[in-house]
């Protein structure tokens, strides 16, 4: 997406590494880690059957299938930015990857808590500082990538030939 923005032959170069980026991430890191947490899941039902009975449980476990659904969806968006057909932006695709980060910590929360989830004052003041850290950060980024855009404009402006007006 952003790699568009640039002049050949930084844009060539720029996909090609992401692409090399995206392939050993999915493949190295994620999908590695998605057999052996499914599989240490079904050890741990099989051992412990009666966390099936679990309010909690359940919902780990839906959460854990929306986590699979995630990562397959973001496979076939790798394959469609590949072939050139992905309509995401780059502030979405942005977006989009904060999204395992909260389900995780949600899932982790579940885990230690179990039936006793903390609903009191205290959560909700923690939860509201991570909405507030991830508001500040998001509206940093925006105001690098305004600056940026200044700092550019400014440039274009001077290296421009300056035009004589006669008298």
């Amino acid at each position: 997406m952003e790699a568009e923005a640039e002049p050949e032959p930084a844009q060539g170069i720029l996909k090609s590494q992401y692409e090399i980026m995206e392939r050993r991430l999915y493949n190295i890191i994620t999908t590695p880690g998605m057999v052996v947490t499914v599989a240490m899941a079904i050890g741990l039902l099989v051992l412990m059957p009666e966390y099936l009975k679990d309010g909690w449980m359940h919902a780990k476990l839906g959460l854990v299938a929306l986590l699979l659904g995630y990562h397959h969806y973001c496979g076939r968006l790798m394959r469609q930015l590949q072939r050139g057909e992905c309509r995401w932006s780059s502030r979405q695709l942005r977006a989009l990857n904060e999204a395992p980060t909260l389900l995780l910590v949600v899932i982790v929360m579940l885990v230690i808590f179990k039936d006793s989830f903390p609903t009191g004052a205290t959560t909700w003041l923690v939860a509201g500082l991570v909405v507030l850290m991830a508001a500040t950060i998001q509206l940093y980024a925006r105001k690098r990538r305004l600056d940026r855009e200044q700092a550019l404009a400014a440039a274009a402006a001077t290296s421009e030939p300056q035009v004589l007006q006669s008298p």
